[in-house]
């Protein structure tokens, strides 16, 4: 039986690269954008409206697609917004929509493919979280927590859930070569603030990460694996040795020693 996928954030970036590597794998694959009609896109990959800002939008979508394939077997959690700024100087209400965007609307999603899932007796749902939220990095403190906080919530999800026989992984990439630096928010860089020329320079070291980033395919590659794979860890990485070396530094190192090496990476 042909698996059905449902990915979000479909329309650009590690999405699309996703979709299309998996189609290319003979899977039934569906995508979401808050606007399916803005993009001219590759038509064998159906772009569904859902918009993460709205929780509601869930069950719409979790209904349209029952309709046209009758399953979910596996549910990517790939839809996100990148967010820089001081996080003294990061708007409340911005700060809201960016958890509803990377947590509260992945969450509702999850909530209603559930029981789709547990009805068939099966699935799984991979949420895509970050290598950034694995620590807190300077000027992107507030993306960190969002993806962190994803990646706990993911852990006690998979325990709830492993008895229906649905499965729950997290995958966290670090810099891709896509465009995600066009869609990011970004707080306002004044003069007149204290933190000016340090946010600043790393606006530009951050920008600087992405494009010298690695193949979305690769990324696509390691989601298919774990899509085959029978017994799957928790927690998976997708990025560059340094990146992932980071992840066993902050492991290995006193909090101080990693603090400083990240400070001198960012030169703050």
């Amino acid at each position: 039986m042909t698996k059905v996928i449902l990915i979000t954030g479909a329309s650009s970036g590690l999405g699309k690269a996703t979709a299309s590597y998996l189609l290319a794998k003979n899977f039934r694959v569906y995508g979401t954008s808050r606007d399916p009609k803005k993009y001219s896109f590759d038509k064998s990959i159906e772009l569904l409206p859902f918009d993460l800002n709205q929780p509601e939008s869930a069950q719409q979508l979790v209904d349209e697609l029952m309709e046209k394939a009758g399953r979910i077997d596996v549910l990517i959690n790939n839809a996100g917004a990148g967010i820089i700024g001081p996080v003294e100087e990061i708007d409340a209400t911005v700060l809201n929509s960016h958890f509803s965007t990377n947590l509260f609307g992945p969450l509702a999603l999850i909530q209603r493919v559930i029981p789709v899932m547990r009805e068939q007796g099966s699935g799984l749902i991979i949420n895509v979280t970050s290598i950034a939220g694995y620590m807190g990095l300077p000027f992107r403190g507030i993306y960190s927590a969002s993806k962190g906080a994803l990646g706990i919530a993911s852990e006690a999800l998979r325990m709830e859930v492993k008895r229906f026989g649905i499965d729950v992984v997290t995958l966290a990439p670090g810099d891709y070569a896509t465009d995600i630096a066009a869609r990011r928010i970004y707080s306002p860089l004044k003069k007149e603030s204290p933190y000016h020329d340090l946010y600043k320079s790393s606006l530009e070291t951050i920008d600087e990460h992405v494009d010298q980033g690695g193949d979305p395919n690769d990324f696509a590659r390691m989601v298919n694996k774990i899509i085959r794979l029978k017994k799957r860890k928790v927690h998976y990485k997708s990025g560059s040795f340094l990146q992932k070396l980071s992840l066993l530094l902050k492991r290995i190192l006193p909090d101080t020693v990693f603090e400083k090496m990240i400070m001198n990476h960012y030169k703050v």
